[in-house]
């Protein structure tokens, strides 16, 4: 069975997570799919680029759901998601076309 790649998997959280808790107007189910995302992109990266790099993609992925939110006050809350959703996904390719 062919594998998702981490790049999409991660951005799809971060996109996904809002949108479920946007659409759904409960923000813990959002949480829910943000982490379950997490967690998939977190155990991939670490079978794909060992411990402490996916320790630090795992990382960005928090700071960057953290981050969305001051962003969002700035650019829009869509834009905002989009931006760091992005910003992950090249990090992880970028990390992961290196290992």
């Amino acid at each position: 069975m062919a594998q998702v790649p981490t790049a999409v998997v991660a951005a799809s959280g971060l996109v996904g997570g809002y949108g479920v808790a946007r659409w759904t107007k409960k923000r813990p189910l959002g949480g829910a799919a943000l982490a379950l995302a997490g967690g998939v992109a977190a155990r991939q990266w670490g079978g794909k680029v060992g411990g402490p790099k996916a320790a630090a993609l795992t990382g960005l992925y928090v700071a960057a759901f953290a981050g969305s939110h001051p962003l969002a006050k700035k650019i829009g809350a869509w834009p905002s998601v989009f931006a760091v959703a992005g910003g992950v996904a090249l990090a992880s390719w970028v990390v992961e076309s290196r290992a």
